[in-house]
């Protein structure tokens, strides 16, 4: 078919479609580059003058808009800049959905619509030794208080031993049509998020099985179900905090994950500044089952608490009968593929929010965390029940907290809750000089 015949059906394609053309050759590649049809898309969208009920001609389109122009141009240009001002249009709107914070979290209140109408999802990229790629998109998520829950599971998984690296991306459509869903195979902008090593999985921390499968936490956030007999992958669940996901999952692209904006410490004379007024909201939950949603206020520390490169902030005192805290329910971690499902008991995801005495989010965190029986309890209170103990530690901080089964009741009773805050962190947060 000539080329001209081509390009006359071309100039009546969406930008969609006419991408999707693109692919099909290397002739059909070059024809979808056209300027002039470029132009004109362009032109359509984002021209200050132009009119609703009337679509004009290439031509027509072409000498209206002033300092536009086509021949002097290289193939693709048109393309190029629509594309660029698309995805610019899209984070310029998301910014100002997320303007508004909560003081609750001191996170933005409207994170769930962003990812609603943003067509925000999640691909893992599976990379083995040959350099081969598989590619997987979620299969479910859950939204919770502060942070999302997306799993991964089928039937085709790649052999275990010959993968290497994980990459975790956000993938949002290039182009955005707020009045419906986006194509399912329109073009998809790709964000990494983080990359794991998948080579020594077997080495990492197992935090729980069940009589199927057995799970295994990679940081930051990451959950990798084996089954039992095969050793071979069931199931991957990624838990990720509501702090800047949507910049995260969106403003990176495919090979570099984006970058945090540079924080300007608050200045303050105040000899412990950085130690006092704090808030803090904690979730803990697994399988769309929330057993505790607590916030904490007022919370402080002095200099003669900072110890080992820590600061220790108390949340929950464990000689402080009034502060201990039930969990609601029967703690344990939900699963489930296409074929089975289960329950892995003592093991489930904590959501940290810290807030600074600005309420700026300070440290946060989503991530899966296993209940350890502890050889002895800590000094303090004798409790008629087993002790149990949660641990959380990254480059910022640590998490430690307490637990007591009472048989009587059936439930646990967090005891102790305390943060150990990086002193580098604070240091760097505050400006100041720990």
């Amino acid at each position: 078919m000539p080329s001209e015949i081509l390009l006359k059906i071309f100039s009546y394609l969406d930008a969609v479609n006419l991408l999707c053309a693109g692919c099909v050759s290397r002739r059909f590649y070059h024809l979808a580059n056209d300027n002039f049809i470029w132009l004109r898309i362009y032109s359509t969208v984002f021209s200050p003058k132009r009119s609703n009920w009337k679509v004009n001609s290439v031509e027509e389109t072409t000498v209206s808009v002033s300092g536009l122009s086509v021949e002097d141009k290289e193939a693709g240009y048109w393309k190029k800049e629509y594309i660029a001002k698309q995805i610019t249009s899209v984070k310029t709107a998301l910014a100002q959905v997320l303007q508004p914070v909560s003081p609750y979290t001191g996170l933005p209140v409207k994170t769930k619509e962003a990812l609603r109408i943003s067509g925000l999802g999640w691909t893992i990229v599976l990379r083995e030794k040959s350099g081969k790629e598989y590619i997987m998109q979620h299969v479910d998520l859950s939204l919770n208080d502060t942070s999302v829950t997306v799993v991964w599971y089928g039937k085709n998984w790649p052999c275990l031993a010959t993968l290497t690296t994980l990459d975790l991306c956000g993938v949002t459509p290039v182009f955005m049509d707020w009045h419906k869903p986006p194509a399912k195979n329109g073009p998809r902008w790709h964000s990494l998020i983080a990359k794991y090593d998948l080579s020594h999985l077997m080495e990492s921390t197992m935090i729980g099985c069940d009589r199927l499968v057995q799970i295994f936490c990679l940081h930051p956030g990451l959950l990798v179900g084996l089954w039992k007999k095969e050793e071979e992958l069931a199931f991957i669940m990624a838990n990720l905090h509501f702090h800047h996901l949507v910049e995260r999952s969106t403003l990176g692209s495919a090979s570099v994950p984006y970058e945090l904006p540079l924080h300007s410490p608050f200045l303050d004379d105040s000899p412990e500044y950085g130690l006092h007024g704090y808030q803090l909201h904690v979730d803990m939950h697994g399988g769309g089952v929330f057993y505790l949603c607590g916030t904490f206020r007022n919370l402080f520390t002095k200099k003669g608490c900072i110890e080992d490169g820590y600061v220790k902030l108390v949340v929950i005192n464990f000689k402080n009968n009034r502060e201990h805290l039930p969990l609601i329910g029967k703690v344990g971690l939900a699963w489930r593929t296409n074929i089975f499902d289960g329950f892995i008991k003592s093991c489930s995801i904590v959501d940290i929010t810290l807030l600074d005495e600005h309420r700026k989010p300070f440290w946060c965190l989503s991530s899966p965390v296993c209940m350890r029986s502890a050889a002895c309890p800590s000094d303090g209170p004798n409790f008629l029940g087993q002790t149990y103990y949660v641990d959380y530690m990254d480059t910022e901080g640590r998490v430690h907290a307490e637990l007591v089964w009472i048989e009587e009741t059936e439930e646990y009773f967090i005891v102790s809750l305390v943060l150990y805050l990086s002193v580098a962190k604070i240091n760097h947060w505050f400006g100041t000089e720990y």
